[in-house]
């Protein structure tokens, strides 16, 4: 039997992203998160399974009863499960190529909701020689002027996802060091502060956690002890327009996460707000 629990607008919620790195390989792994943080509203980005395919079950007994899935095989792929009655907004396409990697919801009060999978970009930081490191700043240009467009609008939106930058210098384990690596050199990081700054965006994890202060939300599969080594990029965002900045009331980074079996390289983020006000 499906779990009934269905937080009414205004109430405090709670808004978890995650990139899963393949939902169905890692169902176990979601049955306990969701057991023990049970959010209200569940991004997902990386579910990499067609629509057809997916696994729905496991989200229909923990109460999601309102589901939006936007998937492939076997990459991409994005997702969106509540308790209360969400609907399709939109699935955009910011850079000429179907690979799935956006989806929106409308939430109860009007909210727009929007969960990005931004491309990773490959291992070479030149768009010449480097067809997925252009995919990546083309992506990157076309948020920039959708936010431009959604600041005319103000309207109330929420921006969550794997955006694959770490822009602040303590958003990666050393400044220095990763300058030239995919991810946080300077041409992503200053597009997506630029792009931050065409909409106004509040970057609702540094809303809580000083800038100052070292914060990760990946760790790479190829250190052999990522715990000990701790060279992780803040990778994983949660951006709100400044009209709902007032609602914020806590952020998590679920970083127990990373040392389960079969772990994802990324971990949740939660973020717990009110709506309605």
């Amino acid at each position: 039997m499906a779990k009934t629990a269905i937080k009414k607008t205004g109430g405090p919620i709670k808004l978890a992203t995650w990139n899963i790195n393949s939902v169905r390989a890692r169902l176990d792994l979601m049955a306990g998160f969701l057991k023990q943080h049970d959010p209200d509203i569940l991004c997902l980005q990386e579910t990499k399974v067609k629509d057809a395919e997916f696994p729905h079950e496991l989200f229909e007994q923990r109460g999601y009863a309102h589901r939006l899935i936007h998937g492939q095989p076997g990459y991409n792929g994005v997702a969106i499960f509540a308790k209360a009655g969400i609907k399709l907004s939109e699935k955009l396409n910011l850079a000429g190529r179907d690979d799935r990697r956006h989806i929106a919801a409308e939430l109860a009060d009007g909210t727009i909701l929007h969960n990005y999978y931004v491309p990773a970009g490959g291992d070479i930081p030149d768009p010449v020689k480097n067809d997925k490191f252009q995919h990546k700043l083309d992506v990157l240009a076309g948020m920039t002027k959708w936010s431009a467009a959604l600041k005319k609008k103000g309207g109330r939106e929420i921006l969550v996802g794997d955006l694959n930058i770490a822009p602040l210098e303590h958003d990666v384990w050393s400044h220095k060091q990763l300058l030239k690596i995919v991810s946080h050199t300077p041409i992503e990081t200053e597009g997506m502060l630029k792009m931050q700054a065409a909409r106004g965006w509040v970057d609702a994890v540094r809303h809580f956690v000083p800038e100052t202060e070292k914060l990760y939300s990946w760790w790479s599969y190829r250190s052999p002890d990522w715990a000990a080594a701790d060279k992780g990029r803040r990778l994983d965002h949660i951006w709100v327009s400044p009209n709902i900045q007032p609602q914020l009331k806590s952020v998590s980074i679920v970083k127990a996460m990373r040392g389960e079996d079969k772990a994802s390289d990324h971990v949740p983020i939660i973020l717990t707000l009110n709506l309605g006000k």
